[in-house]
């Protein structure tokens, strides 16, 4: 397969905006099936994230066709360290500020259910997107969070705070094709 990068995507998943094909679209272009991708990453990285100026920036480099894709357990004490790219490298900590708040907008569409999950569960409605940092810096150690930033830092402020938060996690984990 030929290097991809997420800028392959911006034009597509705009067009799939805009003409109300939505993610449904998305997912059946022949560009997208070919990555071979689970519909959630694909979802929140790519149908969701492909013009973003920061992610376009962060990840230019990496080439999408090289990553595979698994559902981990990752522990808190792990996900709490966990850093997100370069250009937004405080948000995580600006959401874990004041996880309350993030977790009490989360309560429409999508998001209804989110406050019961860490209420009940100490953990998040829907996985995190996460990579190899090897895949940005070649020896770069552990993981980086792609898409979730949000849910990392509800589960870091949760976690300072003292609040109830499970001790493991499932997240979406990009990986090197071996």
């Amino acid at each position: 397969m030929n290097t991809v990068r997420i800028a392959d995507y911006t034009l597509i998943s705009q067009d799939c905006h805009e003409d109300g094909s939505g993610f449904a679209g998305f997912r059946r272009h022949p560009d997208v099936t070919g990555l071979g991708w689970p519909d959630d990453v694909l979802e929140q990285w790519l149908y969701d994230h492909a013009g973003n100026e920061a992610f376009l920036l962060d990840y230019a480099d990496v080439d999408l066709a090289q990553i595979t894709w698994e559902v981990e357990a990752a522990s808190t004490d792990l996900l709490v360290e966990t850093p997100t790219g370069d250009s937004d490298r405080d948000c995580i900590d600006e959401f874990a500020a004041n996880p309350d708040h993030w977790i009490g907008v989360r309560h429409k569409g999508v998001h209804r259910g989110v406050a019961l999950c860490w209420e009940t569960h100490g953990t998040w409605k829907r996985w995190p997107v996460l990579i190899e940092r090897s895949l940005l810096t070649p020896s770069a150690p552990g993981l980086q969070v792609v898409e979730g930033r949000t849910r990392i830092g509800i589960l870091k402020g949760r976690h300072r705070q003292g609040d109830f938060v499970s001790a493991q996690h499932l997240v979406w984990v990009g990986r090197p094709r071996r």
